[in-house]
Protein backbone atom coordinates (compact mmCIF):
# COMPACT_ATOMS: atom_id res chain seq x y z
CA UNK A 1 0.00 0.00 0.00
CA UNK A 2 1.28 3.60 -0.69
CA UNK A 3 1.12 5.83 2.58
CA UNK A 4 2.40 8.93 1.66
CA UNK A 5 4.39 11.09 -1.46
CA UNK A 6 6.46 14.22 -1.43
CA UNK A 7 8.08 15.98 -4.64
CA UNK A 8 9.47 18.91 -5.50
CA UNK A 9 10.62 20.82 -8.29
CA UNK A 10 8.74 18.87 -11.20
CA UNK A 11 7.09 20.06 -14.19
CA UNK A 12 4.85 23.19 -12.54
CA UNK A 13 5.37 21.72 -8.61
CA UNK A 14 8.35 23.87 -7.83
CA UNK A 15 8.15 23.44 -3.80
CA UNK A 16 7.60 20.67 -2.31
CA UNK A 17 3.73 19.28 -2.22
CA UNK A 18 2.77 16.04 -0.22
CA UNK A 19 -0.25 13.62 -0.54
CA UNK A 20 -1.09 11.09 2.16
CA UNK A 21 -3.48 8.17 2.55
CA UNK A 22 -3.00 8.33 6.41
CA UNK A 23 -6.79 8.65 7.49
CA UNK A 24 -7.34 11.57 9.96
CA UNK A 25 -9.57 11.65 13.15
CA UNK A 26 -13.00 11.80 11.19
CA UNK A 27 -15.02 8.60 11.91
CA UNK A 28 -17.01 8.61 8.88
CA UNK A 29 -16.63 5.03 6.60
CA UNK A 30 -14.74 3.58 8.93
CA UNK A 31 -15.41 0.07 6.96
CA UNK A 32 -13.10 1.39 4.40
CA UNK A 33 -10.07 2.20 6.39
CA UNK A 34 -7.40 -0.44 7.02
CA UNK A 35 -5.74 -0.98 10.10
CA UNK A 36 -2.37 -2.25 10.94
CA UNK A 37 0.18 -1.64 13.42
CA UNK A 38 -1.29 1.10 14.27
CA UNK A 39 -1.91 3.37 11.26
CA UNK A 40 -5.25 3.89 9.67
CA UNK A 41 -4.80 3.44 6.17
CA UNK A 42 -7.18 5.24 3.14
CA UNK A 43 -7.94 2.54 0.40
CA UNK A 44 -8.78 5.72 -2.07
CA UNK A 45 -7.92 9.46 -3.15
CA UNK A 46 -9.55 11.37 -5.10
CA UNK A 47 -7.66 14.91 -6.86
CA UNK A 48 -9.33 17.62 -8.34
CA UNK A 49 -8.19 20.71 -10.26
CA UNK A 50 -8.54 23.07 -12.79
CA UNK A 51 -7.21 22.22 -16.05
CA UNK A 52 -3.38 22.80 -15.84
CA UNK A 53 -3.32 22.84 -12.59
CA UNK A 54 -0.75 20.38 -12.16
CA UNK A 55 -3.23 17.45 -11.21
CA UNK A 56 -1.43 15.00 -14.43
CA UNK A 57 1.64 16.27 -13.03
CA UNK A 58 1.49 14.70 -9.86
CA UNK A 59 0.77 11.57 -11.15
CA UNK A 60 3.38 11.36 -13.61
CA UNK A 61 5.88 12.21 -10.87
CA UNK A 62 4.80 9.37 -9.08
CA UNK A 63 4.93 7.52 -12.55
CA UNK A 64 8.61 9.00 -13.21
CA UNK A 65 10.01 7.65 -10.00
CA UNK A 66 8.77 4.55 -11.41
CA UNK A 67 9.64 3.98 -14.84
CA UNK A 68 13.29 5.78 -12.87
CA UNK A 69 13.70 2.49 -10.43
CA UNK A 70 12.51 0.24 -13.13
CA UNK A 71 14.85 0.96 -16.01
CA UNK A 72 17.84 3.04 -14.56
CA UNK A 73 19.67 -0.12 -14.39
CA UNK A 74 20.32 0.60 -18.53
CA UNK A 75 21.00 3.84 -18.59
CA UNK A 76 24.41 3.83 -20.67
CA UNK A 77 27.43 6.42 -19.64
CA UNK A 78 26.95 9.81 -20.20
CA UNK A 79 23.44 9.57 -20.80
CA UNK A 80 21.50 12.24 -18.46
CA UNK A 81 18.07 11.62 -16.66
CA UNK A 82 15.49 12.39 -18.60
CA UNK A 83 13.35 14.77 -15.88
CA UNK A 84 11.72 18.10 -16.65
CA UNK A 85 12.11 20.59 -13.58
CA UNK A 86 9.83 23.70 -12.89
CA UNK A 87 10.28 26.63 -15.23
CA UNK A 88 11.88 28.78 -12.49
CA UNK A 89 13.57 26.53 -10.68
CA UNK A 90 15.79 24.53 -13.62
CA UNK A 91 18.20 21.51 -13.85
CA UNK A 92 20.69 22.82 -11.70
CA UNK A 93 18.29 23.37 -8.50
CA UNK A 94 17.88 19.86 -6.60
CA UNK A 95 14.65 17.84 -7.05
CA UNK A 96 13.33 15.41 -4.88
CA UNK A 97 10.75 12.20 -4.43
CA UNK A 98 9.94 10.77 -1.25
CA UNK A 99 7.80 7.82 -0.39
CA UNK A 100 6.46 5.62 2.05
CA UNK A 101 4.67 2.42 0.70
CA UNK A 102 4.18 -1.12 2.97
CA UNK A 103 4.88 -4.55 1.23
CA UNK A 104 5.07 -7.95 2.61
CA UNK A 105 3.64 -6.43 5.74
CA UNK A 106 6.58 -4.16 6.66
CA UNK A 107 6.80 -0.46 6.39
CA UNK A 108 9.93 0.75 3.66
CA UNK A 109 10.73 4.91 3.20
CA UNK A 110 12.66 5.62 -0.18
CA UNK A 111 14.28 9.48 -1.67
CA UNK A 112 15.59 10.64 -3.84
CA UNK A 113 17.11 13.97 -5.47
CA UNK A 114 18.34 14.62 -8.96
CA UNK A 115 20.49 17.75 -9.57
CA UNK A 116 21.90 18.65 -13.48
CA UNK A 117 20.09 15.20 -14.66
CA UNK A 118 22.25 13.02 -12.35
CA UNK A 119 21.39 11.29 -9.30
CA UNK A 120 22.80 12.97 -5.86
CA UNK A 121 21.23 11.61 -3.06
CA UNK A 122 19.40 8.37 -2.01
CA UNK A 123 18.28 6.29 0.79
CA UNK A 124 16.32 3.26 1.93
CA UNK A 125 15.09 2.78 4.72
CA UNK A 126 11.87 0.13 6.57
CA UNK A 127 10.61 -0.43 9.93
CA UNK A 128 10.83 -4.35 11.10
CA UNK A 129 8.56 -4.05 14.39
CA UNK A 130 8.52 -0.27 13.76
CA UNK A 131 12.00 0.64 14.23
CA UNK A 132 13.57 2.56 11.66
CA UNK A 133 16.38 0.80 10.41
CA UNK A 134 19.03 1.60 7.52
CA UNK A 135 19.42 0.05 4.33
CA UNK A 136 21.59 2.28 2.92
CA UNK A 137 22.74 6.13 2.07
CA UNK A 138 23.62 7.44 -0.90
CA UNK A 139 25.47 10.51 -1.69
CA UNK A 140 26.63 11.01 -5.72
CA UNK A 141 28.53 7.72 -6.22
CA UNK A 142 29.30 6.65 -2.84
CA UNK A 143 26.94 4.97 0.05
CA UNK A 144 26.75 3.51 3.11
CA UNK A 145 24.98 0.32 4.29
CA UNK A 146 23.36 -0.04 7.71
CA UNK A 147 24.81 -2.67 10.01
CA UNK A 148 22.62 -5.72 8.71
CA UNK A 149 23.37 -4.95 5.46
CA UNK A 150 27.54 -3.98 5.36
CA UNK A 151 28.73 -6.13 2.56
CA UNK A 152 25.56 -6.93 1.02
CA UNK A 153 26.33 -4.55 -1.33
CA UNK A 154 29.45 -4.69 -2.95
CA UNK A 155 28.32 -6.16 -6.60
CA UNK A 156 27.33 -2.98 -6.85
CA UNK A 157 30.34 -0.65 -6.48
CA UNK A 158 31.45 -1.15 -10.32
CA UNK A 159 27.80 -0.74 -11.89
CA UNK A 160 26.45 2.47 -9.94
CA UNK A 161 26.71 5.37 -11.97
CA UNK A 162 25.87 8.91 -11.77
CA UNK A 163 22.53 8.44 -13.79
CA UNK A 164 21.81 5.07 -12.17
CA UNK A 165 19.55 4.37 -8.63
CA UNK A 166 21.36 2.46 -6.39
CA UNK A 167 18.21 0.76 -5.45
CA UNK A 168 17.81 -0.23 -9.51
CA UNK A 169 21.65 -1.63 -9.06
CA UNK A 170 21.28 -3.48 -5.71
CA UNK A 171 18.18 -5.11 -7.31
CA UNK A 172 19.67 -6.43 -9.77
CA UNK A 173 23.30 -6.92 -8.32
CA UNK A 174 22.63 -8.10 -5.23
CA UNK A 175 20.43 -10.62 -3.04
CA UNK A 176 18.90 -8.35 -0.47
CA UNK A 177 15.66 -9.75 0.34
CA UNK A 178 14.86 -6.38 1.72
CA UNK A 179 15.86 -4.63 -1.46
CA UNK A 180 13.83 -6.52 -3.09
CA UNK A 181 10.93 -6.17 -1.91
CA UNK A 182 10.82 -2.79 -2.60
CA UNK A 183 12.28 -3.01 -5.80
CA UNK A 184 9.01 -5.29 -6.63
CA UNK A 185 6.55 -2.32 -4.87
CA UNK A 186 7.52 -0.30 -7.31
CA UNK A 187 7.46 -2.93 -10.58
CA UNK A 188 4.30 -4.81 -9.72
CA UNK A 189 2.68 -3.06 -7.02
CA UNK A 190 2.29 0.63 -7.89
CA UNK A 191 0.24 0.08 -11.34
CA UNK A 192 -0.19 3.36 -13.48
CA UNK A 193 -2.97 3.81 -15.80
CA UNK A 194 -3.11 6.16 -18.56
CA UNK A 195 -2.63 7.36 -22.11
CA UNK A 196 -1.02 5.01 -24.31
CA UNK A 197 -1.49 2.16 -21.71
CA UNK A 198 -5.16 1.44 -22.70
CA UNK A 199 -3.91 -0.71 -25.81
CA UNK A 200 -1.48 -3.10 -23.83
CA UNK A 201 -4.46 -3.62 -20.73
CA UNK A 202 -7.16 -4.58 -23.30
CA UNK A 203 -4.48 -7.56 -24.84
CA UNK A 204 -3.68 -9.20 -21.12
CA UNK A 205 -8.14 -8.56 -20.40
CA UNK A 206 -8.76 -10.81 -23.31
CA UNK A 207 -6.01 -13.07 -22.83
CA UNK A 208 -7.01 -13.73 -19.19
CA UNK A 209 -10.51 -13.89 -19.97
CA UNK A 210 -10.00 -16.46 -22.69
CA UNK A 211 -7.70 -18.69 -20.49
CA UNK A 212 -9.01 -17.92 -16.90
CA UNK A 213 -12.64 -19.19 -15.66
CA UNK A 214 -12.42 -17.00 -12.79
CA UNK A 215 -11.06 -14.04 -14.46
CA UNK A 216 -13.50 -14.02 -16.79
CA UNK A 217 -16.76 -15.11 -14.48
CA UNK A 218 -15.06 -11.89 -11.76
CA UNK A 219 -15.00 -9.51 -15.06
CA UNK A 220 -18.66 -10.54 -16.31
CA UNK A 221 -20.07 -10.11 -12.26
CA UNK A 222 -18.20 -6.21 -12.21
CA UNK A 223 -19.84 -5.62 -15.42
CA UNK A 224 -23.22 -6.41 -14.26
CA UNK A 225 -22.58 -4.51 -10.94
CA UNK A 226 -22.16 -1.70 -13.05
CA UNK A 227 -25.40 -1.85 -14.71
CA UNK A 228 -23.80 -2.46 -18.15
CA UNK A 229 -26.64 -5.17 -19.38
CA UNK A 230 -24.02 -7.04 -20.82
CA UNK A 231 -23.93 -11.17 -19.82
CA UNK A 232 -21.04 -12.56 -21.29
CA UNK A 233 -18.53 -11.85 -23.68
CA UNK A 234 -16.99 -14.79 -26.30
CA UNK A 235 -13.08 -14.27 -26.89
CA UNK A 236 -11.47 -16.53 -29.73
CA UNK A 237 -7.59 -16.36 -30.12
CA UNK A 238 -6.74 -18.07 -33.14
CA UNK A 239 -3.44 -17.53 -35.44
CA UNK A 240 -3.09 -16.20 -38.79
CA UNK A 241 -0.73 -15.01 -41.52
CA UNK A 242 -0.48 -11.46 -41.82
CA UNK A 243 -1.37 -9.93 -45.83
CA UNK A 244 1.08 -7.50 -47.33
CA UNK A 245 -1.65 -4.76 -47.23
CA UNK A 246 -1.28 -4.91 -43.16
CA UNK A 247 2.42 -4.11 -42.89
CA UNK A 248 2.81 -0.16 -43.10
CA UNK A 249 4.33 0.91 -46.30
CA UNK A 250 7.59 2.38 -44.52
CA UNK A 251 8.98 -0.62 -44.36
CA UNK A 252 11.76 -2.57 -46.65
CA UNK A 253 11.10 -5.64 -49.08
CA UNK A 254 13.30 -7.44 -46.70
CA UNK A 255 11.54 -6.64 -44.06
CA UNK A 256 7.80 -7.22 -45.29
CA UNK A 257 9.37 -10.57 -46.50
CA UNK A 258 10.09 -11.71 -42.73
CA UNK A 259 7.02 -10.59 -41.16
CA UNK A 260 4.61 -12.12 -44.07
CA UNK A 261 6.40 -15.83 -42.85
CA UNK A 262 5.65 -15.54 -39.47
CA UNK A 263 1.91 -16.39 -37.57
CA UNK A 264 0.56 -13.71 -35.69
CA UNK A 265 -2.32 -13.82 -32.73
CA UNK A 266 -5.98 -12.80 -34.32
CA UNK A 267 -8.20 -11.78 -31.28
CA UNK A 268 -12.02 -11.33 -31.74
CA UNK A 269 -14.10 -10.83 -29.13
CA UNK A 270 -18.03 -10.68 -29.10
CA UNK A 271 -20.06 -8.83 -26.43
CA UNK A 272 -23.18 -11.11 -25.67
CA UNK A 273 -26.31 -8.98 -24.60
CA UNK A 274 -29.82 -10.73 -23.38
CA UNK A 275 -31.17 -10.09 -27.13
CA UNK A 276 -27.74 -9.92 -29.41
CA UNK A 277 -24.15 -9.52 -29.27
CA UNK A 278 -21.75 -7.02 -30.93
CA UNK A 279 -18.37 -6.94 -31.90
CA UNK A 280 -16.39 -5.44 -29.18
CA UNK A 281 -13.78 -3.80 -31.29
CA UNK A 282 -16.05 -2.35 -34.45
CA UNK A 283 -19.58 -2.18 -33.00
CA UNK A 284 -18.94 -1.13 -29.10
CA UNK A 285 -18.17 2.42 -27.82
CA UNK A 286 -14.87 4.12 -26.49
CA UNK A 287 -16.56 3.33 -22.87
CA UNK A 288 -17.36 -0.63 -23.18
CA UNK A 289 -13.69 -0.46 -24.98
CA UNK A 290 -11.79 1.00 -21.69
CA UNK A 291 -14.29 -0.61 -18.86
CA UNK A 292 -13.06 -4.77 -21.28
CA UNK A 293 -9.50 -3.22 -20.75
CA UNK A 294 -9.09 -2.23 -17.63
CA UNK A 295 -11.39 -5.24 -16.03
CA UNK A 296 -8.34 -8.13 -15.71
CA UNK A 297 -5.87 -5.82 -14.49
CA UNK A 298 -8.43 -4.19 -12.13
CA UNK A 299 -9.65 -7.74 -10.97
CA UNK A 300 -6.13 -8.45 -10.27
CA UNK A 301 -5.25 -5.13 -8.51
CA UNK A 302 -8.30 -5.90 -5.93
CA UNK A 303 -7.14 -9.32 -5.48
CA UNK A 304 -3.33 -9.27 -4.77
CA UNK A 305 -3.99 -5.85 -2.73
CA UNK A 306 -1.81 -3.50 -5.50
CA UNK A 307 -1.82 0.30 -5.75
CA UNK A 308 -4.02 1.77 -8.78
CA UNK A 309 -2.67 5.24 -10.34
CA UNK A 310 -5.11 6.20 -12.74
CA UNK A 311 -5.00 10.29 -14.63
CA UNK A 312 -8.42 11.25 -15.71
CA UNK A 313 -10.00 8.04 -14.87
CA UNK A 314 -13.78 9.50 -16.50
CA UNK A 315 -11.83 9.61 -20.20
CA UNK A 316 -14.68 8.19 -21.82
CA UNK A 317 -16.73 6.68 -19.53
CA UNK A 318 -20.21 7.87 -18.47
CA UNK A 319 -20.32 9.38 -15.03
CA UNK A 320 -22.64 6.75 -13.55
CA UNK A 321 -19.59 4.25 -14.82
CA UNK A 322 -17.23 6.00 -13.31
CA UNK A 323 -19.40 6.40 -9.67
CA UNK A 324 -20.16 2.68 -10.26
CA UNK A 325 -16.81 1.35 -10.60
CA UNK A 326 -15.27 3.75 -8.12
CA UNK A 327 -18.59 2.45 -5.25
CA UNK A 328 -17.73 -1.02 -6.55
CA UNK A 329 -13.50 -0.57 -5.70
CA UNK A 330 -14.26 0.98 -2.98
CA UNK A 331 -17.01 -1.55 -1.67
CA UNK A 332 -15.32 -5.24 -2.70
CA UNK A 333 -14.00 -7.44 0.28
CA UNK A 334 -10.37 -9.06 -0.49
CA UNK A 335 -7.75 -10.45 1.74
CA UNK A 336 -5.55 -7.90 0.41
CA UNK A 337 -6.01 -4.57 0.64
CA UNK A 338 -6.09 -2.72 -2.96
CA UNK A 339 -5.45 1.35 -3.51
CA UNK A 340 -6.96 3.71 -5.76
CA UNK A 341 -5.54 7.23 -6.75
CA UNK A 342 -7.25 9.09 -9.57
CA UNK A 343 -7.60 12.22 -10.89
CA UNK A 344 -10.87 13.65 -12.35
CA UNK A 345 -13.22 16.68 -13.45
CA UNK A 346 -16.40 14.21 -12.31
CA UNK A 347 -18.14 16.29 -9.89
CA UNK A 348 -20.82 13.76 -8.93
CA UNK A 349 -18.14 11.42 -7.09
CA UNK A 350 -17.63 14.29 -4.74
CA UNK A 351 -20.12 12.47 -2.34
CA UNK A 352 -20.67 11.20 1.33
CA UNK A 353 -21.33 7.92 -0.01
CA UNK A 354 -18.04 7.63 -1.99
CA UNK A 355 -14.93 9.70 0.16
CA UNK A 356 -14.25 11.06 3.16
CA UNK A 357 -12.58 14.47 3.68
CA UNK A 358 -9.10 12.88 3.88
CA UNK A 359 -10.00 11.12 0.50
CA UNK A 360 -10.54 14.56 -1.56
CA UNK A 361 -7.48 16.48 -2.67
CA UNK A 362 -7.14 19.53 -4.74
CA UNK A 363 -4.48 21.11 -7.36
CA UNK A 364 -4.05 24.69 -7.34
CA UNK A 365 -1.73 27.03 -9.01
CA UNK A 366 -0.21 29.86 -6.68
CA UNK A 367 -0.80 33.22 -8.07
CA UNK A 368 3.17 34.16 -7.61
CA UNK A 369 4.61 31.74 -9.45
CA UNK A 370 2.27 29.60 -11.12
CA UNK A 371 3.40 26.66 -9.19
CA UNK A 372 1.04 23.57 -8.30
CA UNK A 373 -0.37 23.73 -5.24
CA UNK A 374 -2.02 19.81 -3.43
CA UNK A 375 -4.01 20.13 -0.32
CA UNK A 376 -7.02 17.74 0.82
CA UNK A 377 -10.37 18.55 1.65
CA UNK A 378 -9.76 18.31 5.25
CA UNK A 379 -7.44 20.55 5.71
CA UNK A 380 -9.50 23.37 4.69
CA UNK A 381 -11.38 24.76 8.04
CA UNK A 382 -14.79 24.96 8.55
CA UNK A 383 -15.99 22.59 6.30
CA UNK A 384 -18.76 20.20 7.75
CA UNK A 385 -19.12 16.27 7.44
CA UNK A 386 -22.99 17.30 6.60
CA UNK A 387 -21.80 19.23 3.43
CA UNK A 388 -22.81 19.30 0.32
CA UNK A 389 -18.82 18.82 -1.34
CA UNK A 390 -20.01 18.65 -4.72
CA UNK A 391 -21.49 22.32 -4.85
CA UNK A 392 -19.04 23.32 -2.37
CA UNK A 393 -16.22 22.95 -4.98
CA UNK A 394 -17.89 24.49 -7.57
CA UNK A 395 -19.04 27.58 -5.78
CA UNK A 396 -15.04 27.95 -5.16
CA UNK A 397 -14.92 27.67 -1.79
CA UNK A 398 -12.43 25.12 -1.70
CA UNK A 399 -10.47 26.83 -4.37
CA UNK A 400 -9.09 24.84 -7.38
CA UNK A 401 -11.22 25.82 -10.43
CA UNK A 402 -10.47 28.54 -13.22
CA UNK A 403 -12.03 32.21 -12.75
CA UNK A 404 -13.87 32.58 -15.93
CA UNK A 405 -14.12 36.02 -17.43
CA UNK A 406 -17.49 37.13 -17.07
CA UNK A 407 -16.50 39.99 -19.42
CA UNK A 408 -15.19 38.07 -22.01
CA UNK A 409 -18.94 38.29 -24.72
CA UNK A 410 -18.67 42.02 -24.42
CA UNK A 411 -14.82 42.19 -25.18
CA UNK A 412 -15.27 39.93 -28.28
CA UNK A 413 -18.27 41.94 -29.15
CA UNK A 414 -15.54 44.90 -29.24
CA UNK A 415 -13.10 43.27 -31.67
Amino acid sequence: MLLEFICSNHKSIRGKVLFSTLAGPDSTLEDRIYEADGIRVLKAAVIYGANGSGKSNFIDALSFVKQLVINSINHQPGQGILQVPHKLEGFDKETAYKIQFVIGGIRYAYGLTLRNMLVSSEYLYYFPNNRQTKIFERSGETFSQGSKFRGKFSSCKDVLKPNRLLLSCAANFSSVQEVAEAFRFFSDELVIYGPGIQDNWMKYSLYQMNLNPKIKASAIAFLNGLGTGIKDIKVSIDKKKLESAELPPFLSDEFKAILLKKNVDAVTAKVEYKSFETDLFHEESSGIKKLFAMLSPLVDIMVNGKVLICDELESSLHESLVYGLVKLFMDTKSDKFSQLLFSTHDTGLLNLDLFRRDQIWFTELRNNDRSTDLYSLAEIRNVRKEENFEKGYIDGKYGSIPMLNLDFANIVSKM
